[in-house]
């Protein structure tokens, strides 16, 4: 009996130990361009540790860029996918990656590789609730000290590795950019209505996660998690 119980209790701990290992792991990702971008394991997922900065489709047909305010506030309505860069620096790509709006995100021909996709809202859902739910889950996935966030950064830990960015974003009406340092915002790939779809946001004063839907019109940014 006292065997049995020590065979069980070893199984047990070593059950334990694999499913430990497997989360943290790291590896990297390329995109068509040729960007090389971290990747992290969390859970059962394998999300980018980095924001997406990818400026053609999987087949090789460039994504629409160079908008101006008041042309990027009808590009929805033209079904035109674009992206953009914040304050139109092309330096603040190489840190928060790119802003694009949804129609780019839903596009047919993937602004993800071969192997990766966007995010639905329920893989947004299952990476919240493995963190520990909405509430302290902001905290560790954004990346600490204010580096990029804004002070406090309140609750980042980042002991998940994702690494989240307040790339803040461009607003649908006027095209106007805000929030780089406050927030990071990421789409997912789950409409809510013919305007809006789903998408998480962080905050620097905050350790939540909150679920918003957006208007498909905003510019914000992309992570990918393996298919």
């Amino acid at each position: 009996m006292k065997k049995s119980r020590i065979k069980l209790v070893t199984i047990i701990v070593l059950a334990v130990v694999m499913l430990v290992s497997c989360n943290g792991k790291t590896g990297t990702m390329t995109d068509i361009d040729g960007n090389i971008y971290q990747t992290i394991q969390i859970g059962n997922q394998t999300w980018m540790a980095e924001n997406l900065k990818v400026t053609h489709y999987r087949n090789g047909d460039a994504i629409q860029t160079g908008y101006s305010n008041s042309e990027w506030e009808d590009l929805y309505d033209t079904e035109t996918g674009a992206y953009c860069v914040y304050d139109d620096q092309e330096s603040n790509a190489d840190t928060y990656g790119y802003l694009y709006n949804w129609v780019a995100v839903d596009d047919t021909r993937n602004i993800a590789p071969e192997g990766w996709h966007i995010p639905t809202d329920e893989e947004w859902q299952i990476l919240v609730d493995f963190l520990g739910g909405s509430s302290v889950a902001g905290g560790k996935m954004k990346e600490t000290g204010t580096v990029h966030w804004n002070s406090p950064n309140t609750g980042a830990t980042n002991e998940s590795g994702f690494t989240a960015l307040p790339g803040g974003y461009r607003s649908y009406d006027y095209g106007n950019y805000n929030d780089m340092g406050n927030t990071g915002c990421f789409w997912s790939s789950t409409e809510y209505d013919s305007t809006n779809a789903w998408t998480r946001k962080l905050y620097y004063y905050s350790s939540e996660v909150p679920r918003y839907y957006y208007c498909k019109k905003h510019g914000i940014s992309v992570r990918l998690v393996r298919d």
